[in-house]
């Protein structure tokens, strides 16, 4: 072992901090010394030390108190604190774990024993940083594709009806995909993908659905028929071929002379139409078509269903993650409750989407969302 690593002595009996210096020194190490908790925490801070060794018993800040500090440090966490103790009884030692020490050495201190356990921690504070760096570096790598998922999705839309969407991926990176775009200038087509898992073997099939369609690259199809849709997808995207990933989807083409949407859906949630049919009534309209995911089973058979629209109706088109979250007393959010949400959101502040997402933000117990969170409105008037 170099002396690379640097190793923290923390003890307020002057004879004990001389010995382990020596001792430690002895072997290679670099060796910080301090004599209470809080000159201890201010060198760890100013340091980063591999390793602290710290006398539990001390005036002032307790060998306890200054392992919960260092702990809770972000910068510190992967410190491998070694607890310095002449108490025994597995009570102690349960408090020792609880407040956070990866071990503990009694005293008297014996030379063997200490050149053991200071090894072992320090090969697990390496292998505690390796997987951290390993993190980070996984971390930078989903948010890249994160931006990259968000460079292809369309801009708003303002003439000649209105659409905006929200889409907020989880920490993970989830398989959220959507699009829309003018058929010819009466038809629009639009839709929402969602595939099974996260990461990015989720996020690359997504991405794929989406360049397949916006190049209009599968030949022969009729892409004003949202079932033809489905099906080629489902001959195109097989779980055998696809490393075992299928999605769910939503597809709808919109003819604006008319005021007709035609769709179909795959294993998707339904798509929400309201329409205001009086000043203080709204009627919801769920729009879903049986259909299992794409990709589960071959030869499966989409169907079309279709709805007029009414003036200044609106269209919500989502995925799993807008409803599907833990909240705060340990139950999960309902769908039923997720569109109830959105018919109040009307009324209280128009539907906008940051105001819904950031009721949705409120409801959730965690900091980040389990899973990709895309919610796109249209309003058509």
């Amino acid at each position: 072992m170099t002396s690379v690593f640097q190793i923290l002595v923390i003890d307020d009996d002057p004879a004990v901090k001389i010995l382990l210096t020596r001792m430690l020194e002895r072997q290679g190490y670099e060796v910080l010394a301090a004599s209470n908790g809080q000159e201890g925490i201010a060198k760890a801070i100013a340091n980063c030390p591999a390793l602290i060794i710290c006398d539990w018993v001390m005036p002032g800040l307790n060998g306890l108190e200054v392992c919960r500090y260092i702990k809770a440090d972000p910068q510190l966490s992967t410190t491998f604190f070694i607890l310095l103790t002449s108490l025994d009884s597995v009570a102690d030692l349960v408090k020792g774990l609880d407040a956070g020490a990866d071990d503990f050495i009694t005293k008297p201190i014996e030379h063997n024993e200490l050149q053991a356990r200071v090894r072992a921690g320090l090969r697990l504070h390496q292998l505690s940083r390796d997987l951290q760096t390993q993190k980070q570096i996984l971390e930078a790598e989903l948010a890249e594709a994160a931006e990259y998922v968000r460079s292809l999705l369309p801009p708003p839309m303002t003439q000649p009806l209105s659409i905006n969407f929200q889409f907020i991926p989880s920490r993970q990176l989830g398989g959220d995909c959507f699009d829309y775009y003018w058929l010819d200038s009466d038809y629009l087509a639009i839709y929402l993908l969602d595939t099974a898992g996260h990461g990015l073997k989720a996020t690359l099939p997504s991405i794929s659905v989406l360049n397949l369609l916006r190049s209009h690259a599968l030949k022969d199809l009729n892409y004003y028929q949202p079932s033809d849709v489905l099906q080629a997808l489902n001959d195109t995207f097989q779980m055998n071929y696809q490393n075992d990933k299928y999605f769910t989807i939503w597809y709808g083409v919109y003819n604006r002379v008319n005021r007709q949407l035609t769709y179909a859906s795959a294993g998707h949630p339904p798509a929400v139409l309201l329409s205001r049919t009086s000043p203080t009534s709204t009627e919801i309209k769920r729009l879903r078509t049986p259909g299992v995911p794409v990709g589960m089973f071959p030869q499966v058979k989409y169907v079309d269903d279709y709805c007029n629209i009414e003036e200044f109706s609106s269209l919500y088109i989502f995925s799993d993650g807008a409803y599907e979250i833990i909240k705060s007393d340990g139950t999960i959010w309902t769908l039923d409750a997720f569109i109830q949400m959105l018919v109040n959101s009307q009324r209280r502040f128009e539907g906008k989407l940051d105001q819904i997402v950031k009721y949705i933000t409120s409801l959730n117990s965690k900091e980040a969302f389990d899973d990709d969170l895309s919610i796109i409105h249209i309003k058509f008037d």
